[in-house]
């Protein structure tokens, strides 16, 4: 495995990468995440290399932690948002693209509204300079591949086996990237997932890409060993897709009363920002269970690794610390 190189390659969707590929990034987020606990969290690994994070739609988590992982790694890195940028005097997304290439920067990290962004972003660099790697820190509802690597690596520090494990997406299927990068990247990996929720908002052709669509919440929570409970996205509410939060809550939130249909040692993820009361109970939020919070802290660990990885040529791992 240690073998593998990923220098040069853009990160833009799961289905890019083999199980071979994705073990070796969990691998060197283990390493990571021991720099990311230590004293001494300033190592030089990308010293010299330099990082723009272009952010179109808010975000806390996923933009905090790209920049602190660059950070720690001793890359310089710098923000783009569409509210600081001359993107709101209509400068168009490619021609900030093209501002960026020109600077020289070794990788974009990009997150955008539309599907299709980050390969976009991939293809529209000027090729006069030297076309940096491309990070997809998520486009619409297409993927979110580092969010599913932190939940694969969340659950291997919970101590579970992927391979032959029931992992369970519960939510807002329809419009969540995640939820598909998850089902790539899990899959992969050998779990059976399982899928469901409101049948609005669960589409029945993702079997296609491998995993089960459940007709009853019951049904897809008994015998679990982990499950990702996903945000209700509140301004869907009012789209038609559920008629309340409430009615929501009652036939699809997860309390320690369904959580009890699982396996006993089950683990419990949320990307984040939580609906507490909504789809995740404030019993089950903050319950030994759950690993919503250590997800956060292995987000950093592992865009440590991507960017060391597709920056470097990813040799010496057991001499990171």
């Amino acid at each position: 495995m240690s073998a593998i190189s990923l220098q040069g390659r853009s990160v833009l969707a799961l289905a890019d990468f083999s199980a071979e590929e994705i073990e070796r990034i969990l691998q060197v987020a283990a390493q990571m995440k021991k720099i990311v606990l230590s004293d001494n969290k300033k190592r030089d690994f990308l010293k010299g290399k330099s990082m723009v994070t272009v952010f179109s739609e808010a975000s806390t988590r996923t933009r905090s932690s790209f920049e602190l992982a660059g950070k720690y790694l001793g890359a310089d890195v710098i923000n783009i948002t569409k509210s600081g940028s001359s993107m709101t005097k209509g400068e168009s997304m490619r021609d900030t693209l093209l501002t960026v290439s020109a600077m020289g920067v070794d990788a974009v990290i990009i997150r955008d509204s539309s599907e299709g962004a980050a390969l976009f972003a991939s293809k529209v660099m000027s090729p006069k300079v030297k076309v940096p790697v491309v990070l997809n820190a998520g486009d619409g509802a297409h993927a979110h591949p580092s969010q599913a690597l932190l939940e694969l690596f969340t659950l291997k520090e919970a101590g579970k086996n992927i391979e032959g494990m029931k992992y369970v997406i519960i939510g807002d299927i329809l419009h969540s990237r995640v939820a598909r990068s998850d089902i790539v990247g899990f899959t992969k990996l050998g779990a059976e997932v399982h899928l469901v929720g409101p049948r609005t908002l669960v589409p029945k052709e993702l079997e296609a890409m491998g995993c089960i669509v459940d007709d009853d919440l019951e049904t897809a929570l008994k015998d679990a060993d982990a499950i990702n409970i996903l945000r209700i996205q509140l301004e869907r509410a009012a789209a038609g897709f559920i008629p309340t939060t409430r009615e929501y809550a009652r036939l699809f939130g997860i309390n320690k009363k369904r959580l009890a249909l699982c396996k006993p040692d089950v683990a419990v993820i949320h990307p984040g920002p939580m609906n507490r009361g909504i789809e995740i109970g404030y019993d089950v939020a903050y319950d030994e269970k759950s690993w919503i919070q250590e997800e956060v802290r292995n987000g950093v660990a592992v865009r440590m690794a991507l960017e060391y990885l597709t920056l470097t040529e990813g040799k010496d791992i057991d001499a990171l610390n």
